[in-house]
């Protein structure tokens, strides 16, 4: 924003209200960070609290259309008309107003991570069943999405209270959102349109997830009271923590600290009043209720000067440009580096070395260069050649790649600096890494294991105290769990998610010879991951077989323990739309009826159950197929598989 918020008059700040709204959610070319449209915005509402322009930054979020081709797919808008707002919450930024906020509340709080989706109400009738749907819309009114939401696995389609409404929010997850980054501008809008598709089966495609944060329509003393209930009926409820006054602050933190380590996206904290008597007292303005806000994470900006930019190579073989800048304090810290993504994204910013750009530290931790604000009028030259080993350059929509990574010094040293750091062995940095490779001691990932004393020795700067202490840190990592191990390998698509998943398997052997087909049906995974996993791992083989000469992987010990039940000692697998339970629930029940969970369709699975509300897709042709060939599986309906458990749909 080049003028003062505080100096415009109503007409200034509801044109640019209006402007930047279309540019974030419409056109997905935001030129002002969150921070800063948050501003607008509170400026905005203070001068005219009743302007037209506050109003449309919701439902023109919920109706945009913009240029995704899939808001081609989206349907024709039903209104559903909310019993009670759905209203935004009021927004605060530092300690000072969140604790001004609070002196006004009797009791305790509640806080949970603020999810940066798409709010929905869900309605259940008289006899427990998913009766509607709706998108938050303005507040008022929202778009009737019954139908997908059960396409959304972690949604129940049947609870044991009646009447009630549940409120939430949907989101795709950051595991999910990757396979689609080069397309879409962020999970938010994807979700956005994924969630209201024409076709309800297509939404089912996106793998969107719901997290629950409020219950209407039955009485509770507390909020840690609604949530309880909720969980008890099956939903995913949104992370909540009990507060005292005194820890307010402490619990943004928190929160901040950890924000990173979800697989969804946040954008602040919400604080509420716990005793639901205190809601009522303190009641609602006509935008926001008094007993809730929401704590925005904000990154100090500040601008300087962009002297340099240079090429890092990942171990990936991917060229990234770093910003250099004149040091700049952000957050209280002096800022001289920024990571500018990769080439489109820093083309799309335009920058050009001498210009002077807005820097932003995002939660107070990553610094971003968000924006040019005076040109310098230097070009970025693309490099040619690979700045690490001299090898031509690829350019791939929007990401430079070295043509020759295997062979690449730097691409070589991050690989190894990505498996120490997997594993979890202290001591060997970028530096001490780089001297073991140059020095031909370790060229791949197995020859840390044979390292000797004498070898680091020939370091600079090694004593036999520090040696001694570099080998015992390595062989204390001899023995590791599957999912490190996978991990470790650089494949890939295997992070943190991906790598839990395989670890499930129990061993190495066993998601060598996992195919791309078994893989692509596991919820999340999906065949593009699918793809890159099993390519990844057969190009890894020949050192895996090296590791395992070495390294030991862990199985994880289990309890097994002996029940009885209809399904005792039996494979059950569900494919379909549940109805009268979420899938999650379904395979608990199997489990307390002494059977097992399948993975997928095989020779070896006992049951295969389809469920009442459609979709039951490849797995089912594949189990007629194995029932054809004289195998022992067997196809239930749902409403047989409850009827073995002394069920009644």
């Amino acid at each position: 924003m080049k003028k003062d918020m505080e100096k415009m008059t109503v007409s200034e700040l509801e044109a640019e209200v209006r402007l930047h709204n279309r540019l974030y959610f419409v056109e997905h070319k935001p030129v002002i960070s969150d921070y800063e449209f948050d501003k607008l915005v509170e400026t905005l509402r203070k001068k005219k609290p009743d302007s037209k322009a506050l109003t449309e930054i919701f439902s023109d979020f919920e109706r945009s259309k913009g240029q995704l081709e899939m808001w081609k797919e989206t349907k024709e808008a039903i209104a559903v008309t909310h019993d009670i707002p759905m209203l935004s919450l009021d927004k605060c930024y530092d300690e000072k107003d969140v604790i001004d906020w609070a002196s006004k509340i009797k009791g305790d709080f509640i806080a949970s991570p603020k999810i940066d989706g798409c709010a929905v109400s869900i309605k259940y009738g008289r006899d427990g069943s998913l009766v509607q749907a709706a998108t938050r819309g303005d507040g008022f009114e929202g778009d009737e999405i019954t139908e997908n939401i059960k396409q959304i696995r972690t949604v129940p389609h049947k609870v044991s209270v009646k009447n009630i409404e549940v409120r939430g929010e949907v989101y795709m997850p950051l595991s999910v959102f990757k396979q689609y980054e080069k397309e879409f501008a962020n999970p938010r809008n994807l979700a956005a349109g994924a969630i209201k598709q024409k076709d309800p089966q297509k939404t089912g495609e996106y793998h969107l997830s719901f997290l629950a944060y409020d219950l209407l329509g039955i009485d509770c003393i507390t909020e840690l009271d609604k949530r309880g209930i909720l969980e008890r009926n099956g939903f995913h409820v949104v992370e909540t923590e009990k507060v005292d006054r005194e820890k307010l602050q402490a619990t943004f933190e928190r929160f901040l600290e950890r924000r990173y380590k979800n697989d969804f996206e946040t954008d602040g904290v919400v604080f509420k009043a716990n005793v639901i008597a205190e809601q009522e007292r303190l009641a609602s303005t006509a935008h926001h209720p008094r007993y809730a806000v929401a704590y925005k994470y904000q990154g100090e900006s500040g601008k300087t000067k962009l002297v340099d930019v240079e090429w890092s190579v990942a171990r990936t073989g991917v060229i990234t440009p770093v910003a250099i800048v004149k040091p700049v304090a952000l957050s209280g810290v002096q800022v001289t580096r920024a990571s500018l993504h990769n080439v489109g994204i820093m083309r799309k910013l335009g920058v050009e070395i001498g210009d002077k750009v807005l820097m932003m530290r995002r939660g107070g931790v990553i610094p971003y260069v968000e924006e040019v604000v005076q040109r310098g009028g230097k070009p970025v030259p693309i490099p040619k050649k690979c700045p690490s080993c001299g090898a031509p350059t690829e350019l791939k929509d929007d990401f430079l790649y070295c043509t020759n990574p295997k062979s690449c010094v730097a691409s070589k040293i991050a690989e190894l600096e990505h498996f120490i750091k997997e594993i979890g062995c202290d001591g060997f940095g970028e530096k001490r890494i780089a001297k073991l490779y140059e020095n031909g001691f370790v060229t791949d990932p197995a020859e840390f294991y044979t390292l000797t004393a004498g070898d680091l020795l020939q370091l600079e700067r090694m004593g036999d105290t520090l040696a001694a202490k570099l080998i015992k840190n390595i062989n204390d990592k001899r023995d590791l769990s599957l999912e490190a191990f996978l991990r470790s390998l650089g494949i890939r698509e295997v992070g943190k998610h991906v790598s839990k998943i395989l670890g499930g398997y129990g061993g190495i052997k066993k998601v060598m010879s996992l195919t791309e087909e078994e893989l692509s049906e596991i919820h999340t995974i999906g065949p593009v991951i699918a793809r890159e996993v099993v390519a990844g791992l057969k190009e890894k083989r020949r050192l895996i077989e090296k590791l395992l000469k070495y390294v030991k992987i862990r199985k994880v010990k289990v309890e097994i323990e002996i029940k009885e039940g209809p399904f005792a000692g039996k494979k059950v697998l569900f494919t379909g739309s549940l109805v009268a339970m979420e899938r999650k629930a379904a395979q608990a029940l199997v489990e307390e009826a002494g059977g097992e969970a399948a993975e997928g369709v095989s020779r070896e699975l006992d049951y295969l159950v389809v469920g009442d509300g459609g979709g039951a897709g490849s797995k089912l042709a594949k189990a007629k197929k194995i029932i054809a060939d004289g195998g022992k599986t067997k196809i239930l309906t749902e409403k047989e598989f409850l009827k073995m458990l002394d069920l009644r749909p």
